[in-house]
């Protein structure tokens, strides 16, 4: 019977924090403490610490601004747990989780492990479109949430993880501030040959961005992150195939209408087929979702992450390359 400590990092989001606390006040596994790192906030998260206090063993921790990586350090520096579990503040954390994590880890114990994310029915249309937009095959290849990703071996994502205290004490955490620090400890961690895996069942609700311009900018990060991390580990063949697709999606589209000045039916052809991809968006979204509104809002979504991560991976391309 595992001891857990809940890591969550948070920098002015008192009330996403709430949300998160209590969903976690509703676990069925109760062996667990929670470590909220207050990562430099101007607006405090303490009030919401205290008012939930007398339902949690919940611990508040203020630092000076740090990044959310380092944050997360702190917090595995002062956990009592056998096993550190990293939430986002962004999250909401479904009743059975620990009591999945737990008895997956007895049965079959990780070194870390990841799980999968969707949208709550409680989120907002706009959420459920950003959620859509970052989770469906049409998008992201489908590497998001699976056993392996793009290729390669399965890597943790920050807004839902957990390592064992052995492997803070071997590796030292994250080693990154922001953006890319849970795919850059996930490096180390294939590199040590720790045992990694994705536990299916220990999924959370997560919010996301909540306007399609800061949806903007967190997947530019995200492309311009896979060549940062590549520059840090060139030997870990971190850029595939499936990573450009983005990139190549954002140049079919703006050449679309040169293509009427070169070889009309080409342009034809490629208008039609962004058309027919569109429908897709819309189709796919619809079927899973079942709200005309969040159909709309998929097909908007869609295109801001593929444009974004495009974009991004295009610029620190070129960047890499000068």
């Amino acid at each position: 019977m595992l001891f857990f400590s809940v890591i969550v990092p948070v920098y002015n989001r008192p009330d996403e924090l709430s949300e998160l606390l209590s969903s976690l006040t509703r676990q069925t596994y109760r062996n667990f403490e929670v470590l909220v790192i207050e990562d430099g906030s101007s607006v405090s998260s303490k009030p919401v610490v205290d008012a939930i206090g007398h339902e949690l063993d919940i611990h508040y921790i203020y630092i000076e601004n740090c990044g959310q990586g380092f944050a997360r350090n702190v917090g595995f520096s002062k956990a009592k747990g056998d096993y550190f579990v990293v939430f986002d503040s962004d999250t909401i954390i479904p009743e059975h989780y620990f009591e999945s994590v737990n008895r997956a880890l007895s049965e079959s114990f990780l070194d870390g492990y990841g799980g999968p994310d969707r949208a709550d029915d409680s989120f907002s249309d706009m959420q459920k479109a950003i959620s859509y937009a970052m989770t469906s095959f049409f998008t992201t290849g489908g590497i998001r949430g699976k056993k392996k990703n793009a290729g390669g071996a399965f890597q943790p994502r920050s807004f839902n993880m957990g390592i064992s205290r052995k492997v803070f004490a071997e590796t030292g955490g994250f080693a990154k501030r922001d953006m890319g620090e849970d795919i850059e400890l996930g490096i180390r961690l294939m590199a040590g040959n720790y045992r990694l895996g994705l536990l299916p069942e220990a999924y959370v609700y997560h919010k996301r961005r909540g306007t399609f311009s800061d949806f903007w900018k967190q997947v530019y990060s995200f492309g311009r992150t896979r060549f940062v991390l590549d520059k840090l580990h060139p030997k870990a063949n971190l850029i595939k195939p499936v990573h450009a697709f983005p990139s190549l999606f954002v140049l079919f589209c703006v050449l679309i209408p040169l293509w009427i000045f070169v070889f009309e039916p080409f342009f034809w052809l490629s208008l039609i087929g962004l058309i027919l991809f569109t429908g897709t968006i819309f189709l796919d979204s619809f079927l899973k979702n079942r709200r005309i509104n969040v159909a709309f809002l998929s097909i908007g979504a869609a295109f801001v992450q593929l444009f974004g991560y495009g974009t991004g991976f295009i610029i620190e391309g070129i960047r890499r390359l000068v």
